[in-house]
């Protein structure tokens, strides 16, 4: 048994954390586009990348890294990705952190992670200067989460205490970012993540794999992977508490919260959906199906305009590649059936009760497919004019 109780500061929240944002002067009016995380002893470290065969220059120089390594900080920068720069991009990571290790000595392995606009060299000396604005005491878990933003309406962060039977405790917390470039494929975004669980090596990477099944790899914006999606684990052991289970669900919990928190800032968006696909043959298939709902465009548009057009997501479940039957299939518009096994329930009065559903904040799409006892639930939001705004003049 365990308990979960939501504490503040974020990815500082940990015991030896410590975490802040500056300003290099890569955003306008000062705001923080430097965010730091470090720990005051080195830290076991996993990570999930994204599956983009085009791998930022930060991925790469993580993977040059002889593993297993630990490290003690992380330096993130906003509005520029660093990816497709070529060998330069990463001459410029190991300049920007060579200088980083003059200042501070006692920075070890330190990682480096980028998001914004691809195919521009980092403004490294920006970078450089900025470093002296670096306290690695500081606490500012909002000023951290507030750097690492591009498109994102607001700052995405959260915490965890875990009070285990034997009355020992740990704590996890995070940061993310995301809006746009969002796919169900491994990461979609950026999150860092950090805990003083006494988590074993061991544990790590495969503990991160379950929880970003139903979470970050169950999402989409618009369906686009991006070149620099990063999950970022670390652990300093610090609290010498720890339990799979517990640690599972904390996991999952933090991610499930950012990664929703994600969809309800989706570039343009205006609601948070859940595609419900079950009776299918195969988890498999369920997972296909549902996430195919989730990125399809057509649907998409037609949840923006509150359109309850169930054809779109019936042409989209047989599209999909899963076994599917007209005749066992099922959609629901949260309670309204509107399809079902052949027959179709959408006259005046129902599609009126669709309509209104399609109209609130957030609500569940239903498909059950009726061919056997697999389900999986992935989630998307509509997309509208704003969305196309955005990424018309993102460069800008």
């Amino acid at each position: 048994m365990f308990s979960l109780f939501p504490i503040d500061n974020g990815v500082c929240a940990s015991e030896g954390f410590f975490c802040d944002g500056i300003s290099a002067g890569l955003k306008q009016d000062s705001m923080p586009d430097i965010a730091f995380i470090y720990s005051d002893i080195p830290c076991e470290v996993e990570a999930l990348f994204t599956q983009n065969k085009f791998q930022a220059a930060p991925i790469l120089h993580y993977k040059n890294y002889n593993t297993p390594f630990k490290t003690n900080f992380v330096l993130i920068n906003s509005k520029n990705a660093n990816a497709l720069t070529g060998i330069q991009g990463l001459k410029n990571i190991e300049e920007i952190l060579q200088e980083l290790q003059k200042l501070h000595p006692q920075i070890h392995n330190p990682i480096m992670s980028s998001t914004g606009v691809i195919g521009v060299q980092l403004p490294k000396e920006k970078i450089i200067q900025s470093l002296q604005k670096i306290h690695l005491r500081h606490k500012n878990n909002k000023q951290a989460s507030l750097a690492i933003m591009t498109t994102d309406k607001f700052n995405k962060t959260l915490a965890f205490e875990v009070l285990l039977k034997d009355k020992s405790r740990f704590r996890i917390g995070a940061i993310c970012k995301g809006a746009g470039m969002i796919n169900p494929s491994l990461a979609t975004m950026l999150c860092f993540i950090t805990t003083d669980a006494a988590i074993p090596k061991e544990d790590m990477k495969p503990l991160l794999e379950e929880a970003s099944k139903t979470t970050f790899n169950a999402i989409s914006v618009d369906g686009d992977t991006s070149t620099n999606d990063t999950i970022l684990l670390l652990s300093n052991g610090k609290s010498k508490a720890y339990n799979k289970e517990a640690f599972l669900f904390a996991l999952t919990q933090l991610m499930q919260h950012l990664a929703l928190e994600i969809l309800r800032d989706g570039e343009g968006s205006t609601k948070l959906v859940a595609f419900e696909v079950k009776g299918a043959k195969s988890k498999k298939e369920a997972i296909k199906a549902a996430k195919a709902l989730s990125q399809s465009l057509l649907v998409k548009t037609a949840l923006f305009g509150c359109d309850p057009n169930w054809g779109r997501i019936a042409s989209t479940i047989g599209a999909s590649g899963i076994e599917c039957d007209p005749n066992t299939l099922e959609i629901y518009f949260g309670e309204v059936c509107v399809y079902a096994k052949g027959q179709i329930f959408f006259d005046d009065d129902n599609e009126k009760k669709a309509a209104k559903i399609l109209q609130q904040d957030s609500y569940k799409i239903t498909c059950n497919i009726g061919l056997g006892k697999e389900s999986f639930i992935a989630y998307g939001c509509d997309l509208g004019y704003e969305y196309v705004k955005i990424n018309a003049d993102y460069r800008s």
